[in-house]
C-alpha cells in the first residue's frame, strides 16, 4: 500500500478500540517471569554452552601476544577463540567499531577474546587464565581538551546574516553548556543464543531492536547469505537505542557455535555494557541567542562538539536548534571529534536530548534577560514553518497549546519568580519549565494477517523493547478487521515475518501499525473477493456488504485467509515538517545545606499525533521524563583520560533515576491528528518525554536556589560552596 498524501477522514477517526486505553496484552507474561527474553529460552535448544568474554585492557594499540593454552585446559571449558585466531572481521555500515578478529584494538574492552564452557562460572574463571600482551599506543580522550582546540567551525547549516544580527541586537546570551556521556543501562543486558552449528544456517535468539538490519548485519560481517539466517527476538527487556545494531554478544555466540558444533549463549557483563556496547556521547555547546527588546529572537548561533571513534558521527546536538523556534538568522555546527573512546551512537532521542538540555536553559536565561515569564517567551518565538525554509510548513504543530495547558495546569503563574526566595524549612523550593521537540519520522513496514475461524493472527518482526508494541497492533488489526481485541494474536520480532519499521527513532509505533494496518486491507481485499462485492464493512466481527452480513469466522470455510502488504511512506512528506512537541513542568527541593535536590512533581503536555493507547503511551512519557531527571541530576559516565575508559561501569557507580526518585508524574495527551503522518494519523512519543526534560530540572534547581549551573550532571558538589545554608 502506498500512502502519497494526507489522510482524510477515516474508520480510525470514529474508533472504539483504537486511541481507548487498553492495558498490555502482554503483561501477565511480563509479572508472572514467563515472558521468553533472548538469555531465558530454554525451550529453543538442547543443553547449550555458555560464552563469556574478554576485553581488552588498554583503549588503543595492538595485541603482540596471546596465549590461552591454560583456558582451553581449565576444567569444563569446550573451546576458546581470541581475536588472533582470525582475520578482523567486516563490519556492517551501522557498525562504526570492530567487533571481533585482527590484533588492533580501537577502545577499552573491545572483545578478544570469548570462553566457552559448560556453566558460566567456568567460562567466567577461565578467562583471566589467558595472557595478553600489547603495544599501547597514545589515545585522544578529553572533549574539553578538543573544545578548547578546536579553529575551524564545520558548519551544518547557515541561513541570513548571523553576525549582523548580533551586532545589531539590543539583547544577546553567548554561554557553554556540558553534557556528559552517558550508558542506555537497560535492565535487561545484550544476550543471544546461537545455534549455527553446521556454520551453514544460522539461529539466533537475540536481544535486538532491528531484526532486519541485524540480520544483514550478520550477513555482512560473517560474510555468508542473509537468507541462511533467522532472527528471533519477541521480547526485549529495555534497549534505549543500544540495541538497535549488531554487537558483540551474537558474534561471540555465533562464533562459539561454530567452533564447538554446539549452541552457545552469551550474555554481555554490565561493564561490557558501559565500555563494549554503545553509549551517548558527552558533549560541549557554546549557545548564542540574539533578540529584539520586545522578546523576539533574530538570531541564533550554535556549535557542539561530541567524541567518537572515527567513522562515526557522535552527539549531533544542534539539529533541533534549525526548527523550532522562529529567527530569521541561524548558524548551526557540530563537530565529530575522533577519540578512542568506546563508541557513541543513539541513545533514546540522539541529539535533541543533550541539545534542549542546553537550548533550554539559554531560552530560560534569555527569557530572563528580557525580564519575561520563560513560557510567554517561548510562545512569541513559535513557528508554523520551518524557519530555514519558509516555504515549508510543519504538518501539525500545537506546542503554544502545549506550553498554556502546561501553564495552567501545573499552576505556574503562582510560582516565585525571584529565584532564591521561597523556602520550606532547609529545603529551597523552585519550579521550571521548558519545551520539547522530537521529529516524527516514519519507515515503510509490512506485516502479515491470518484469519481462520474468526480468529486473527498477526506477524511481523516487529520488535517491543517494553514500549507496548504487542498491544498496539492488536489494537489496529482489531479495529481494521472489526473483531475484539481477543479475537487478535500477535507475534513479533521473527526474520520470518515481513520487514516492519522495528523499534528505535521514535518511528515504531506509527510505522508499524501503518503496516499492519495494509495487511489488514490486504486481507479485507481477498473477504470481498471471495464474497464477490466490491467494497464492505468489518464490524462487529461480521462482514457487511450489500445489505448482508456474514461472520468473519464463516468467509473462509475452514481455510486459512492470508492478507500481506508493506505500507510505503510517500515522498510527499518530504514537502512538510513532521514533529512531536511537549512542555515539561518541574518542581523541585533543594536542600540549602548540603545541596541535595528532590523532584517533588512533574507535568507534561504531549503534542504527538493521534495517541493510540493512553495508557503504553504516559509510560513512555514518563518513562523519558525519569531518564531526562537522571541525566539532569547523575548520570554521567566518568572518563579516565590517561587509560581511556569509563571508570564507573556498573550500576553501583552510574546511578539512574527511577520512578520513585519522582513522586509525582502527571501526563496530558493534546491527542491531535496529523494526517500527514500515517494513516491512523498518530506520530511517536518513545522519545519525546525525555527531550528538553533534563533543562525543566535545571531551570527548576535555579529558581529554587539563584545558582545557574550549566554543566551536567548536576551534582551537589558544583553549587555546594555557593548555598544560602542558613
Amino acid at each position: 500500500m502506498d500512502f502519497n498524501q494526507s489522510a482524510d477522514e477515516n474508520l480510525f477517526d470514529h474508533a472504539r478500540i483504537i486511541g481507548k486505553p487498553h492495558t498490555r496484552v502482554d503483561g501477565a507474561l511480563k509479572v508472572t517471569g514467563t515472558a521468553p527474553y533472548a538469555y531465558e529460552r530454554h525451550d529453543v535448544v538442547e543443553n547449550p554452552l555458555v560464552g563469556y568474554p574478554l576485553g581488552s585492557s588498554i583503549a588503543k594499540g595492538h595485541i603482540t601476544r596471546m596465549d590461552a593454552t591454560a583456558a582451553r585446559n581449565a576444567e569444563g571449558v569446550a573451546a576458546v577463540i581470541t581475536t588472533l585466531d582470525i582475520d578482523e572481521l567486516p563490519r556492517a555500515e551501522s557498525n562504526v567499531a570492530k567487533l571481533f578478529g585482527g590484533d588492533m584494538i580501537e577502545h577499552y574492552h573491545q572483545a578478544i577474546a570469548v570462553v566457552v564452557a559448560d556453566t558460566l562460572e567456568q567460562a567466567r574463571a577461565a578467562t583471566s587464565l589467558i595472557e595478553v600482551e600489547y603495544e599501547e599506543i597514545p589515545g585522544e580522550f578529553d572533549l574539553d581538551d578538543a573544545w578548547k582546540r578546536l579553529q575551524d567551525r564545520d558548519v551544518v547549516s547557515h541561513v541570513g546574516d548571523v553576525d549582523a544580527a548580533f551586532e545589531s541586537a539590543e539583547i544577546t546570551l553567548d554561554e557553554t553548556y556540558y553534557t556528559a556521556s552517558q550508558s542506555h543501562a537497560m535492565m535487561e543486558p545484550h544476550a543471544t543464543i546461537a545455534d549455527w552449528c553446521d556454520g551453514k544456517n544460522m539461529t539466533l535468539w537475540t536481544s535486538n531492536q532491528m531484526i532486519e538490519w541485524t540480520r544483514q548485519a550478520l550477513a555482512t560481517t560473517f560474510e555468508i547469505d542473509a537468507d541462511t539466517i533467522r532472527l528471533e527476538s519477541p521480547y526485549i527487556g529495555g534497549g534505549f537505542g543500544g540495541k538497535l545494531w549488531l554487537r558483540a554478544d551474537a558474534v561471540l555466540a555465533a562464533l562459539g557455535s561454530r567452533e564447538t558444533g554446539r549452541p552457545v549463549k552469551v550474555a554481555l557483563p554490565r561493564s561490557f555494557i558501559f565500555n563494549n556496547a554503545t553509549h551517548r556521547s558527552g558533549t560541549v555547546q557554546r549557545l548564542r541567542i540574539a533578540a529584539n527588546r520586545d522578546g523576539r529572537i533574530t538570531a541564533f548561533d550554535h556549535a557542539a562538539i561530541s567524541h567518537t571513534l572515527p567513522g562515526g558521527s557522535g552527539e549531533d546536538a544542534v539539529n533541533q536548534t534549525r526548527c523550532f523556534y522562529a529567527g530569521e538568522n541561524r548558524r548551526v555546527a557540530h563537530h565529530a571529534i575522533d577519540m578512542n573512546l568506546p563508541e557513541s551512537a543513539d541513545m533514546r532521542a540522539p541529539g535533541e536530548a543533550s541539545g534542549l538540555a542546553a537550548l533550554e536553559i539559554a531560552m530560560d536565561e534569555m527569557a530572563e534577560k528580557l525580564g519575561m515569564d520563560p513560557v510567554e517567551f517561548r510562545i512569541l518565538n513559535d513557528t508554523q514553518v520551518n524557519p530555514e525554509e519558509p516555504s515549508k510548513r510543519y504538518s501539525d504543530r500545537h506546542f503554544v497549546e502545549c506550553l498554556r495547558k502546561g501553564a495552567e495546569g501545573f499552576n505556574w503563574s503562582a510560582r516565585n519568580t525571584t529565584p532564591g526566595s521561597k523556602r520550606e524549612g532547609q529545603w529551597l523550593i523552585g519550579q521550571g519549565m521548558a519545551g520539547a521537540y522530537r521529529g516524527a519520522p516514519t519507515l515503510d513496514s509490512g506485516a502479515r494477517v491470518r484469519l481462520s475461524e474468526g480468529r486473527l493472527i498477526v506477524e511481523t518482526d516487529m520488535t517491543d523493547i517494553g514500549t507496548g508494541s504487542y498491544t498496539i497492533i492488536a489494537q489496529t488489526a482489531a479495529e481494521t478487521m472489526g473483531l475484539e481485541m481477543d479475537d487478535v494474536e500477535v507475534r513479533l520480532g521473527n526474520s520470518a515475518y515481513p520487514a516492519a519499521s522495528g523499534s528505535g527513532g521514535q518511528m515504531g509505533a506509527a510505522s508499524s501499525t501503518a503496516g499492519v494496518y495494509a495487511a489488514c486491507v490486504a486481507l479485507q481485499g481477498e473477504i470481498t473477493k471471495r464474497l464477490g462485492v466490491e467494497s464492505a464493512r468489518f464490524e462487529s466481527g461480521q462482514v457487511v456488504a450489500g445489505g448482508k452480513r456474514v461472520a468473519l469466522r464463516d468467509v473462509a470455510q475452514n481455510e486459512e485467509l492470508v492478507g500481506e502488504d508493506t505500507l510505503h511512506f510517500g515522498d510527499f512528506k518530504d514537502e512538510l515538517e513532521i514533529g512531536t512537541f511537549a512542555a515539561h513542568f518541574v518542581e523541585v527541593a533543594v536542600h540549602a545545606y548540603t545541596g541535595e535536590t528532590r523532584l517533588r512533581r512533574t507535568l507534561s503536555v504531549v503534542d504527538a499525533g493521534r495517541i493510540l493507547n493512553p495508557v503504553t503511551a504516559r509510560s513512555q512519557v514518563i518513562g523519558g521524563m525519569t531518564m531526562a531527571t537522571g541525566a539532569a541530576l547523575t548520570e554521567g559516565l566518568n572518563i579516565d583520560s590517561q587509560r581511556g575508559y569509563f571508570t564507573n561501569h556498573d550500576l553501583a557507580g552510574y546511578e539512574i533515576a527511577v520512578h520513585a526518585d519522582i513522586p509525582e508524574q502527571e501526563v496530558i495527551f493534546l491527542d491531535t491528528q496529523d494526517g500527514a503522518s500515517t494513516p491512523l494519523k498518530a506520530k511517536g512519543v518513545g522519545e519525546l518525554g525525555i527531550c528538553g526534560g533534563a533543562a525543566a530540572v535545571a531551570n527548576a534547581m535555579y529558581n529554587a536556589t539563584g545558582i545557574r549551573l550549566r554543566d551536567y550532571p548536576m551534582t551537589l558538589d558544583r553549587m555546594l560552596d555557593r548555598l544560602p545554608g542558613a
